[in-house]
């Protein structure tokens, strides 16, 4: 069971408890003061609950991220007083620039409305506070209290020439500390982005691939599996699943060509959904799709203007992966890979993925940089919080992950419509959502203050569409690391 399902369940034992504990209570008001004040209780417990409570948020939001960063991070000194932030005077001839990675650790402490509304921090520059290039929003969890991370990428020169405003909603924000990093211009390297699912290379790097002077995009599964949509149009079980793969398959294919990648450079593995990390565990046994009912990957492989080795034979093992990963490594030659982070991503298929990459470099003569991406968290389903167009904050992070190097790419608006509208060609992102979702999204809007965009109901088009791409670097330099299930680093691999 994976961590976030185990959170999952800790939350739901909880819920239960309380819908109990709310009966019981109902139950005696009503014997004591009449059943019709039941009724009435019953409609604000809900309202209250889809308003308030029915965030997954899987932590306490009174504890402190904790974050280490690398030694390539400086420290910046700054100083804050009436909202405004500016840099100290030993470091007035500092040089900031717009592509440096700025993270700002503060002290947030949310008050009594940031409890019931999201607390956030307005960013803005002093002189042009209305433009919208030089204003930003990032949002943190309803009753927040202590360290969190604003994400400045972006505002360097605003900060160095004349300082930047900092303005609290519903929070207090306090004892600033100011990182920088800088990186070289990924966008001018040869990029490969690992894509466990079509969709997930969109929704974490749609604006760093369609920028790169050369991208290629493989996706490793066909992403079969919760077809129920598909159902409704009078098929099987079977039949769905295989109408979603193929679906699926030719999004990953034909959706890059909105962000200039070549069909030639779109490669679809076939691979089946969740079945990754028990591949891993015995490589040489093939794990075939119980939904599509299917043990050959070729059918989802159609698409493909490249021809693999595995082609001859289909077989869905985790030796077939690694062969196929080594192929395209071998032929694409990248200079970065980019990748999900597995300490951040909760989904299996995502932690699998990242450890197939880094077992196929080894002893290939290839370093090339990681650029992780996080699409599905642990503790959360809410970051990055806050609504579209606005800043990425860092994700919340409460074990040892070890030294981080974050990297934040600013998108001009441009580029974020560009990947909405990306984000709207893919077929598992336009389902409609439940009546239930629809009531609470509508609850959330009018008594929570809560807006979702226009371009899809799906919460990715929120949660995607914003002013930064984050990732977490990792130069591995050859000496690439094997993790376990879990993403956590081992000294050897599963297998011989």
């Amino acid at each position: 069971m994976s961590r976030k399902e185990k959170l999952l369940q800790r939350h739901r034992r909880k819920k239960r408890l309380g819908v109990i504990l709310c009966l019981c209570a109902l139950i005696g008001l009503g014997l004591y003061a009449g059943l019709i004040w039941v009724p009435p209780c019953l409609l604000l417990l809900w309202i209250a609950h889809e308003v308030r409570f029915s965030d997954h948020l899987f932590y306490s939001p009174a504890a402190d991220y904790r974050y280490t960063f690398g030694a390539r991070l400086d420290a910046i000194p700054v100083s804050f007083a009436g909202g405004s932030l500016t840099l100290a005077d030993a470091c007035r001839s500092a040089s900031l620039q717009d592509d440096d990675t700025l993270i700002l650790e503060i002290s947030l402490r949310a008050n009594l409305l940031g409890c019931w509304f999201d607390p956030a921090v307005h960013i803005h520059t002093e002189n042009t506070p209305d433009a919208e290039d030089t204003t930003d929003c990032q949002t943190f969890e309803r009753g927040a209290k202590g360290l969190r991370y604003i994400n400045l990428t972006g505002f360097g020169r605003a900060l160095l020439e004349n300082g930047l405003r900092l303005e609290g909603k519903y929070c207090r924000i306090d004892a600033p500390r100011l990182l920088r990093v800088r990186h070289p211009d990924y966008r001018q390297k040869r990029l490969l982005v690992i894509a466990p699912h079509a969709d997930d290379a969109e929704l974490a790097a749609f604006g760093l691939y369609s920028q790169a002077q050369e991208s290629w995009i493989v996706t490793l599964t066909a992403g079969e599996t919760e077809a129920e949509h598909y159902r409704q149009m009078a098929l099987s079980g079977v039949q769905a699943a295989r109408i979603k793969g193929r679906l699926r398959a030719w999004d990953s294919i034909a959706v890059p060509l909105w962000g200039n990648v070549p069909l030639e450079q779109s490669i679809q593995l076939g691979y089946f959904c969740l079945k990754l990390a028990a591949m891993r565990t015995e490589p040489d046994k093939a794990f075939a799709s119980e939904a599509a009912e299917l043990s050959d990957t070729r059918p989802f492989r159609v698409f493909n203007r490249i021809k693999l080795t595995s082609d001859a034979n289909g077989l869905p093992t985790w030796r077939n992966l690694l062969a196929d990963l080594r192929e395209i490594i071998a032929c694409v030659e990248p200079e970065v890979i980019v990748l999900p982070h597995p300490l951040f991503d909760s989904h299996p298929d995502h932690v699998a993925a990242h450890a197939a990459v880094l077992e196929a470099l080894q002893g290939m003569d290839f370093s090339p940089v990681l650029l992780c991406y996080a699409n599905h968290l642990h503790d959360t389903d809410r970051w990055p919080m806050g609504e579209a167009h606005h800043g990425v904050a860092l994700p919340p992070l409460f074990e040892d992950a070890g030294a981080l190097m974050p990297y934040a790419l600013p998108l001009e608006k441009s580029r974020r419509i560009d990947k909405a509208m990306a984000l709207g060609m893919m077929h598992d992102l336009i389902a409609p959502r439940s009546f239930k979702e629809r009531c609470r999204r509508v609850l959330q809007r009018l008594l929570a203050g809560r807006r979702h965009p226009p371009y899809g109901a799906n919460a990715y088009f929120r949660k995607a569409v914003r002013r930064h791409e984050f990732f977490w670097v990792d130069d591995i330099h050859g000496e690439a690391k094997v993790v376990d299930n879990r993403g956590r680093p081992t000294q050897q691999p599963l297998y011989n």
